[in-house]
């Protein structure tokens, strides 16, 4: 069991949360303010379906609800595929089973067969969710171009666009462990006198027992804190907490679920390169801290294996030249490969100056 760090403070910070539909100088500088201080905005006013993304949820709960040997079928993730607890090659591992698919929609009509008893209903549901959170990937990454000045703003969204994009989804499930902890407490408490009825536990005792758990809970690691190696990432969650961000070292900040039908972006780090370090690729985890399932459902924006990562001209100055050599996708991928979760990977490709202001924190 992978527990956070005590010493880690975890402070409520109100979130920023973008109105797609406002004006759209007033969107502009909303985003890029956001993706500089966090790395990380919510988005509203989307224009996505409801029914589109209910579709996508069913499928998602529908498949976890199989039989563990049932899952097993669509196994295991190397790279795409059903995976529980280990979370990729170098010894990661949480309180979380997924399913990792490639984004390419023949991959996943063809996957489809192995993950449900009704592969065109399910290829149907996650190619139809797909093609509307890339579209709203690329909204936002032409958003940003825009609000950071660069002439031609498909600079980014291309990369997605590409039909060779390497871009992922990945369906994220974090069993409710409360309810069995309290359980097995309770049970424990009483153990000497077998002729107790747990029923009868006064209920002070229980909720004394409750939170103790709740205690313990609110720092199991459901998936390690991690940047995404990608260009952008679009989220959506049920109702249920546990994703943190850390926008500075030893400083977690809690994602509440918004009410609205919300989706929640993060900046990855070939963003980062490509913004010259301007945005920040955000670091992130989620939490166990719900006697409730948790369950997400998330887009990884990426380029094509051999495009080439480098910042648009714009966006370097005499002040500040290029923070990054250029890389390929296919190669920052390899690097992201061969380390740990928590690992920093971007700081290896970072061009060695001594002009300190060129620096910019991993």
């Amino acid at each position: 069991m992978v527990l956070a760090t005590t010493s880690e403070k975890i402070r409520d910070i109100e979130l920023p949360i973008i109105d797609l539909s406002l004006e759209r100088s007033e969107v502009l500088k909303h985003i890029v303010k956001a993706s500089e201080e966090f790395g990380f905005f919510k988005v509203i006013n989307h224009n996505i379906p409801e029914f589109i993304i209910k579709r996508m949820e069913d499928e998602s709960y529908s498949f976890f609800s199989k039989t563990s040997l049932q899952k097993q079928c669509a196994g295991p993730a190397n790279p795409y595929g059903y995976g529980c607890k280990n979370i990729g090659f170098n010894g990661d591992n949480g309180e979380v089973e997924y399913l990792l698919l490639h984004a390419n929609p023949l991959s996943i009509s063809q996957t489809s067969k192995t993950i449900s008893s009704d592969p065109i209903t399910f290829s149907s549901a996650v190619n139809g969710y797909v093609e509307e959170v890339k579209e709203l990937a690329c909204e936002i990454l032409e958003l940003m171009a825009q609000g950071l000045r660069v002439p031609h703003i498909s600079v980014f969204s291309k990369l997605l666009r590409d039909l060779n994009s390497d871009s992922l989804v990945r369906l994220n499930h974090y069993p409710p462990l409360i309810t069995n902890n309290i359980h097995q407490l309770l049970i424990h408490d009483v153990h000497e006198d077998q002729n107790t009825d747990v029923s009868l536990i006064s209920n002070d005792r229980a909720r004394i027992f409750s939170k103790e758990v709740q205690n313990i809970t609110t720092r199991k690691i459901g998936f390690g804190e991690h940047t995404d190696p990608q260009i952008l990432t679009i989220l959506r969650s049920n109702d249920v907490g546990g994703l943190q961000i850390s926008p500075q070292d030893g400083l977690w900040i809690p994602v509440s679920p918004h009410p609205n039908t919300s989706f929640s972006v993060f900046v990855g780090d070939t963003l980062q390169a490509l913004t010259n370090g301007r945005f920040k690729s955000v670091r992130h985890r989620a939490m166990v801290n719900s006697c409730k399932t948790r369950m997400s459902m998330v887009y990884f924006g990426a380029p094509a294996p051999h495009a080439r990562i480098s910042c648009p001209s714009e966006l370097v100055t005499p002040h500040k030249s290029y923070l990054y050599r250029p890389f390929t996708w296919a190669e920052y991928k390899k690097a992201t490969y061969s380390r740990r979760l928590g690992d920093t990977r971007l700081q290896c490709f970072r061009v060695q100056s001594d002009n300190s202001d060129e620096i910019v924190s991993e």
